[in-house]
Protein backbone atom coordinates (compact mmCIF):
# COMPACT_ATOMS: atom_id res chain seq x y z
CA UNK A 1 0.00 0.00 0.00
CA UNK A 2 1.54 3.23 -0.82
CA UNK A 3 0.56 6.11 0.98
CA UNK A 4 -1.05 9.24 -0.99
CA UNK A 5 0.97 12.77 0.02
CA UNK A 6 -1.19 16.23 -0.76
CA UNK A 7 -0.07 18.45 -3.04
CA UNK A 8 0.15 20.93 -0.44
CA UNK A 9 2.43 19.01 1.54
CA UNK A 10 4.66 18.06 -1.41
CA UNK A 11 5.93 22.10 -1.92
CA UNK A 12 7.33 22.05 1.50
CA UNK A 13 9.49 18.86 0.93
CA UNK A 14 13.17 19.33 0.81
CA UNK A 15 14.39 19.38 -2.42
CA UNK A 16 16.52 16.41 -3.23
CA UNK A 17 19.45 18.02 -5.36
CA UNK A 18 21.29 21.12 -3.12
CA UNK A 19 21.28 24.65 -4.47
CA UNK A 20 24.00 26.10 -6.56
CA UNK A 21 24.19 28.64 -3.61
CA UNK A 22 25.03 25.92 -1.27
CA UNK A 23 28.57 25.57 -3.02
CA UNK A 24 29.40 28.67 -3.12
CA UNK A 25 31.23 29.63 -0.18
CA UNK A 26 32.99 26.19 -0.71
CA UNK A 27 34.22 27.76 -4.22
CA UNK A 28 35.30 30.73 -2.99
CA UNK A 29 37.03 28.78 -0.65
CA UNK A 30 38.91 26.71 -2.80
CA UNK A 31 39.52 29.83 -4.85
CA UNK A 32 41.70 31.79 -1.97
CA UNK A 33 43.03 28.54 -0.73
CA UNK A 34 44.78 27.91 -4.71
CA UNK A 35 45.56 31.41 -4.38
CA UNK A 36 47.81 31.39 -1.01
CA UNK A 37 49.32 27.91 -2.27
CA UNK A 38 51.07 29.44 -5.35
CA UNK A 39 52.04 32.45 -3.54
CA UNK A 40 53.94 30.60 -0.96
CA UNK A 41 55.59 28.14 -3.80
CA UNK A 42 56.42 31.29 -6.40
CA UNK A 43 56.74 34.46 -4.24
CA UNK A 44 57.21 37.68 -5.98
CA UNK A 45 60.44 39.60 -7.02
CA UNK A 46 60.58 42.39 -4.24
CA UNK A 47 63.70 43.58 -4.64
CA UNK A 48 64.11 46.68 -6.79
CA UNK A 49 66.66 46.33 -9.10
CA UNK A 50 68.17 49.67 -9.98
CA UNK A 51 67.51 51.18 -13.77
CA UNK A 52 71.07 52.44 -13.89
CA UNK A 53 72.75 48.64 -14.05
CA UNK A 54 74.72 49.69 -17.33
CA UNK A 55 74.54 53.40 -17.02
CA UNK A 56 77.75 55.71 -15.81
CA UNK A 57 77.24 56.84 -11.87
CA UNK A 58 76.28 60.53 -11.69
CA UNK A 59 78.60 63.39 -11.22
CA UNK A 60 79.03 64.24 -7.33
CA UNK A 61 81.52 64.55 -4.32
CA UNK A 62 80.72 63.58 -0.79
CA UNK A 63 82.99 65.02 2.11
CA UNK A 64 85.04 62.41 3.98
CA UNK A 65 82.47 60.42 6.45
CA UNK A 66 85.44 60.17 9.26
CA UNK A 67 89.03 61.91 9.30
CA UNK A 68 91.03 58.79 8.50
CA UNK A 69 89.93 58.17 5.38
CA UNK A 70 89.43 60.73 2.16
CA UNK A 71 85.86 61.43 1.03
CA UNK A 72 84.61 60.11 -2.65
CA UNK A 73 83.95 61.71 -5.75
CA UNK A 74 82.50 59.70 -9.27
CA UNK A 75 86.21 60.36 -10.25
CA UNK A 76 87.33 58.20 -8.12
CA UNK A 77 85.52 55.51 -9.99
CA UNK A 78 87.59 56.44 -13.43
CA UNK A 79 90.92 54.80 -12.69
CA UNK A 80 90.68 51.58 -14.78
CA UNK A 81 90.05 49.29 -12.08
CA UNK A 82 86.65 47.91 -11.33
CA UNK A 83 85.77 48.36 -7.32
CA UNK A 84 82.80 47.82 -5.16
CA UNK A 85 80.52 50.66 -3.77
CA UNK A 86 78.81 49.88 -0.71
CA UNK A 87 76.04 52.38 0.47
CA UNK A 88 75.43 50.81 4.04
CA UNK A 89 74.53 52.88 7.25
CA UNK A 90 75.80 52.77 11.14
CA UNK A 91 72.45 52.49 12.59
CA UNK A 92 71.81 49.44 9.47
CA UNK A 93 71.67 45.82 11.93
CA UNK A 94 72.53 44.25 8.42
CA UNK A 95 75.60 46.38 7.16
CA UNK A 96 77.16 45.16 10.46
CA UNK A 97 75.96 41.34 9.61
CA UNK A 98 77.99 41.93 6.04
CA UNK A 99 81.02 43.30 7.64
CA UNK A 100 82.99 39.77 7.94
CA UNK A 101 81.95 39.40 3.66
CA UNK A 102 83.58 42.74 3.20
CA UNK A 103 86.43 42.56 5.15
CA UNK A 104 86.89 39.01 2.83
CA UNK A 105 86.52 40.64 -0.17
CA UNK A 106 89.41 43.57 1.32
CA UNK A 107 91.25 40.46 1.94
CA UNK A 108 91.47 39.37 -1.64
CA UNK A 109 92.75 42.53 -3.08
CA UNK A 110 88.83 43.83 -3.82
CA UNK A 111 88.91 47.59 -3.77
CA UNK A 112 86.18 49.05 -1.70
CA UNK A 113 84.47 52.51 -1.26
CA UNK A 114 81.69 53.06 0.70
CA UNK A 115 78.40 55.85 1.28
CA UNK A 116 77.24 56.64 4.91
CA UNK A 117 73.97 57.29 4.57
CA UNK A 118 72.15 60.04 6.80
CA UNK A 119 74.92 59.29 9.19
CA UNK A 120 76.93 60.91 11.89
CA UNK A 121 80.58 60.95 11.78
CA UNK A 122 81.07 59.71 15.58
CA UNK A 123 78.37 57.32 14.51
CA UNK A 124 80.37 55.78 11.93
CA UNK A 125 83.48 55.85 13.36
CA UNK A 126 82.54 53.72 16.01
CA UNK A 127 80.51 51.59 13.55
CA UNK A 128 84.02 51.22 11.92
CA UNK A 129 86.21 50.36 15.22
CA UNK A 130 83.29 47.83 16.13
CA UNK A 131 82.96 45.76 12.71
CA UNK A 132 86.09 46.96 10.93
CA UNK A 133 86.93 49.26 7.83
CA UNK A 134 87.72 47.40 4.88
CA UNK A 135 86.73 50.69 2.82
CA UNK A 136 89.61 52.71 0.57
CA UNK A 137 87.40 55.68 0.71
CA UNK A 138 83.69 56.92 2.80
CA UNK A 139 81.89 59.85 1.45
CA UNK A 140 79.10 61.21 3.98
CA UNK A 141 75.58 60.95 2.10
CA UNK A 142 73.84 63.61 4.44
CA UNK A 143 70.30 63.51 2.58
CA UNK A 144 70.54 60.15 0.50
CA UNK A 145 71.00 62.38 -3.00
CA UNK A 146 73.56 59.99 -4.34
CA UNK A 147 71.93 56.74 -3.24
CA UNK A 148 69.10 58.00 -4.58
CA UNK A 149 70.76 59.11 -7.91
CA UNK A 150 71.90 55.51 -8.72
CA UNK A 151 68.74 54.36 -7.85
CA UNK A 152 69.60 51.99 -4.29
CA UNK A 153 66.56 51.29 -2.23
CA UNK A 154 68.06 51.03 1.19
CA UNK A 155 70.86 49.74 2.89
CA UNK A 156 72.95 47.97 2.37
CA UNK A 157 73.22 47.82 -1.06
CA UNK A 158 76.55 46.97 -3.13
CA UNK A 159 77.47 47.93 -6.75
CA UNK A 160 79.97 46.62 -8.75
CA UNK A 161 81.41 49.66 -10.73
CA UNK A 162 84.22 49.01 -13.81
CA UNK A 163 86.85 51.31 -14.24
CA UNK A 164 85.09 53.89 -16.45
CA UNK A 165 82.74 54.52 -13.62
CA UNK A 166 79.96 52.34 -15.06
CA UNK A 167 77.53 50.37 -12.66
CA UNK A 168 77.56 46.63 -13.94
CA UNK A 169 76.31 45.09 -10.68
CA UNK A 170 73.98 45.87 -7.89
CA UNK A 171 73.75 43.46 -4.93
CA UNK A 172 70.84 44.55 -3.32
CA UNK A 173 70.61 43.40 0.57
CA UNK A 174 73.45 42.35 2.89
CA UNK A 175 76.64 40.02 1.49
CA UNK A 176 76.64 36.71 2.24
CA UNK A 177 79.35 34.15 2.21
CA UNK A 178 77.73 32.46 -0.24
CA UNK A 179 77.53 36.11 -2.32
CA UNK A 180 80.96 36.05 -2.86
CA UNK A 181 81.62 34.26 -5.74
CA UNK A 182 79.07 36.00 -7.49
CA UNK A 183 80.48 39.26 -6.45
CA UNK A 184 83.88 38.59 -7.56
CA UNK A 185 82.88 36.86 -10.77
CA UNK A 186 80.95 40.15 -11.37
CA UNK A 187 84.04 42.45 -10.64
CA UNK A 188 86.42 39.88 -13.02
CA UNK A 189 83.39 40.75 -15.60
CA UNK A 190 83.66 44.50 -14.94
CA UNK A 191 87.78 44.05 -15.59
CA UNK A 192 86.95 42.90 -19.29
Amino acid sequence: MTAVVPEDLQADAPASRPSLWLWLPLALFAGFFVLVIFGLVRPADREVASAFVGKPLPQFALRPAVPDRPGLARADFTDGKPRLLNIFASWCIPCAAESPQLAALARQGVEIDGVAIRDRQPDVARFLANYGNPFARIGADDVSAIQLAIGSSGVPETFVIDGKGIIRHQHIGDIRAEDIPTIMAKLQEAAQ
